[in-house]
């Protein structure tokens, strides 16, 4: 079957807007995604201190915000060090940023464990926990993954799987972006002050 000029032009007519058409459609979610608001710091917690705290109370204030436990063996300290490091290279616009360690583990991390973890690192770290249920609802808040892991070497039997990355939220609480573990201070601290110098 053999097909005319007319109809093979047709054909790559048909195409060509099918082709157009899907995007077409594929520009309009995507527009639509970024056009979609970005999720908001949302917890109450009990610091370090034993006062309760919720995100209203850093209102005003870029958050760093980072879930870990106290018994971490690498991945917390190195980058609690590394949120020390942007702190004290921040000077005085330090006052501006609130940087949060998030508990995971509310069994063993009780306020006056982090009293004596978090201020290691840095006097400006406030650390946060509270009960299971609290801690689960703020991890879904943040779309962050932790799980108890069974290990008999750990202390009490069992260490803590989670996500390793660091958030950066705006001054009205929403999500800016996040740092994968491992990104050194001088490039957060490069990122954070072009940001808050918009």
């Amino acid at each position: 079957m053999k097909f005319s000029t007319l109809q093979k032009m047709l054909w790559g007519l048909t195409a060509i807007a099918v082709v157009g058409f899907i995007f077409l459609q594929v520009s309009i979610r995507e527009e639509q995604r970024a056009d979609a608001p970005a999720f908001q710091a949302d917890f109450e917690l009990t610091d370090h201190r034993g006062r309760v705290q919720t995100d209203e109370d850093f209102a005003g204030r870029w958050m760093l915000v980072f879930f870990g436990f106290a018994n971490c063996p690498d991945v917390c300290p190195t980058t609690l060090a590394e949120v020390a490091a942007v702190m004290d290279a921040l000077g005085s616009d330090a006052t501006r940023v609130q940087p949060l360690f998030i508990s995971i583990d509310p069994e063993r991390d009780t306020p006056e464990q982090l009293a004596e973890f978090v201020p290691a690192f840095d006097a400006n770290i406030i650390g946060l926990t509270g009960t299971a249920d609290q801690i689960k609802r703020t991890s879904e808040t943040f779309r962050v993954y932790f799980e108890k892991i069974e290990e008999a070497t750990s202390p009490d039997g069992y260490t803590m799987g989670h996500s390793s990355q660091l958030f950066l939220f705006d001054p009205q609480g929403g999500y800016v972006g996040s740092w994968t573990y491992g990104t050194p201070a001088e490039e957060i601290l490069a990122d954070l002050k072009a940001r808050m110098s918009i």
